[in-house]
């Protein structure tokens, strides 16, 4: 059950990656464009989505497609969820953190899901119901207890804007409490690495659906928490989300909210 989706999900974000790496630290200046201030987008990301999504109708042409770059068509009661790179300003800066995310979704969630860092050769993959590998394996989130001492991840972007002093206020309750927190910038990838137990925790504002549609499943289907800011289930829709281990969750939660 799911097994072609599942592989349709892992080749399309392989064709992807596959772009990506041949266009690592050799970007053109001029292919670069600013969206809007602060965040970039190149040819890589448009190439890269392009393949992903020709992959993918050629396996499920009646499913509908929503990318970051290109925007979405067909079905909305199923469809397909990409990030061609998530860390794009990574990628143009040649920082070596990014990643390539693809999920599908239905009317009930997230249905498969990968992410994959070609860099690290790290494969990220799961299925509703199914568990989730790292590499082919077996994986579920870390073993922590509690906020105390936990090693988390976050993020925040220029775009955050008004919301910076929520977001501070909340670092700052929760930073004393941790072991460590990291800010590498992807959430993509903060997602995967939570859900194999390398991060204990991970929280951000503002995300957008393609930035967590395949790492959300991947948390999940390893044994992790998922909520919004409030505690609620609504974290898709609004993009604040707040994850980890089921005791590091809703102590995290909890600090965040003070």
């Amino acid at each position: 059950m799911l097994h072609a989706q599942r592989e349709a999900c892992l080749s399309a974000a392989q064709a992807g990656a596959e772009v990506l790496v041949g266009y690592f630290r050799k970007l053109d200046p001029a292919a670069i464009t600013e969206k809007t201030k602060n965040d970039y987008v190149s040819n890589a990301d448009r190439e890269a989505e392009a393949v992903i999504r020709a992959e993918l109708a050629s396996r499920f042409p009646d499913y509908g497609f929503l990318g970051e770059e290109g925007g979405g068509s067909g079905s909305t009661e199923i469809l397909w969820i990409v990030d061609p790179l998530d860390g794009t300003l990574n990628f143009v800066q040649g920082f070596p953190h990014w990643c390539v995310s693809v999920a599908l979704w239905d009317a009930a969630g997230p249905v498969v899901g990968c992410v994959l860092d070609p860099l690290r050769g790290d494969c990220f993959l799961a299925a509703r119901g199914q568990g989730a590998t790292w590499n082919g394996q077996p994986m579920r989130v870390s073993r922590q207890v509690g906020l105390d001492g936990a090693f988390l991840a976050t993020g925040f972007a220029y775009q955050l804007g008004d919301r910076w002093p929520l977001f501070n206020a909340a670092l700052g309750r929760v930073f004393p409490r941790a072991k460590g927190l990291r800010r590498a910038g992807s959430a993509a990838l903060d997602l995967a690495h939570t859900a194999c137990g390398i991060y204990d925790g991970f929280f951000e504002l503002g995300l957008k659906p393609w930035d967590i549609a395949a790492g959300a499943l991947l948390v999940t289907e390893a044994g992790g928490v998922l909520t919004d800011w409030e505690g609620g289930p609504d974290w898709f829709q609004s993009g604040n989300l707040v994850s980890g281990t089921p005791g590091v969750a809703p102590e995290l939660l909890d600090a965040l909210r003070g």
